[in-house]
């Protein structure tokens, strides 16, 4: 069996399942959030081993390097061997600030429920 030289980006990131459908992964694309090398990338932009991935997802960069090329979905197992994650560590969940959240539908927030929220931001 031959190696391949090349593959797309969107149906190598779904094949090593850093998307869940194809069809993510071509959004992503289209909307910036993949890079290679560092610039913005279209669906079909090939894709070779070596190159620097960026994905935008979450508000958080997921950055990993291709070291083997594949186009068909593969499982985890294997998909773990086609590139390394040099993603960095996510922050402590210290310093992650703290967002209240309202249960949906429960309405304006009561004059004591707003105070708790500025206290809780510092204010």
């Amino acid at each position: 069996m031959a190696e391949l030289v090349t593959a797309r980006v969107d149906s190598w990131a779904w094949a090593v399942r850093l998307f869940k459908t194809r069809s993510a992964a071509t959004t992503a694309c289209r909307a910036g959030h993949v890079r290679i090398n560092g610039e913005k990338v279209k669906a079909a932009q090939s894709l070779r081993v070596g190159d620097e991935i960026r994905i935008r997802s979450g508000g958080f960069d997921r950055i990993v390097v291709v070291s083997r090329l594949v186009v068909k979905r593969v499982g985890a197992v294997v998909a773990a061997e086609c590139f390394v994650d040099r993603t960095p560590p996510p922050p402590p969940r210290e310093t992650v600030a703290l967002v209240a959240t309202r249960d949906r539908g429960a309405g304006r927030p009561t004059k004591r429920e707003r105070r708790e929220v500025d206290r809780l931001r510092g204010r």
